[in-house]
């Protein structure tokens, strides 16, 4: 009988021990899924790692009764969007410095760099709607900033 008790008794501590064990074990594992983000994922990583600027082509503005547009409207719908703030190296409207040797080539050079694109910048300045007048017209406006 004794033989059967220590028996039992081992048995009871080889099951508490697996108790124990499995409990230091699973119970760490499973406080690990408490702490990380929900399924709708709240890491503010996506916009930590977003572009400084976006840069937006668009469309210019037709003229009241399909007249051209005027050099003014053409830039500030179309041509702003860069030479405004110097996005991908376009020099800035005003800075004489910068168009001094472009307008050194003359007006029909810039007009012909518009028209088929230059750099950075796609042909018609992105205004793929743009006619050759108004692309002259807005050239001559951009000089007219920077002299």
């Amino acid at each position: 009988m004794a033989e059967k008790a220590h028996s039992s008794s081992s048995i009871m501590y080889v099951v508490i021990a697996i108790a124990v064990l499995l409990v230091v074990v699973f119970v760490p594992l499973s406080m690990l899924g408490k702490g990380s983000a929900p399924a709708g994922n709240t890491d503010d990583a996506d916009q930590r790692i977003q572009p400084v600027a976006k840069v937006a082509f668009q469309k210019a503005a037709p003229a009241a009764g399909g007249k051209a547009r005027d050099g003014a409207a053409v830039y500030g719908s179309v041509c702003m969007a860069c030479h405004a703030s110097g996005v991908a190296g376009a020099p800035k409207a005003g800075d004489k410095a910068a168009w001094a040797p472009r307008i050194g080539k003359g007006s029909a050079a810039l007009v012909k760099s518009v028209i088929s694109g230059k750099g950075a910048m796609p042909p018609k300045g992105g205004g793929a709607d743009l006619t050759d007048a108004e692309v002259k017209a807005a050239v001559e406006h951009l000089v007219g900033l920077s002299k």
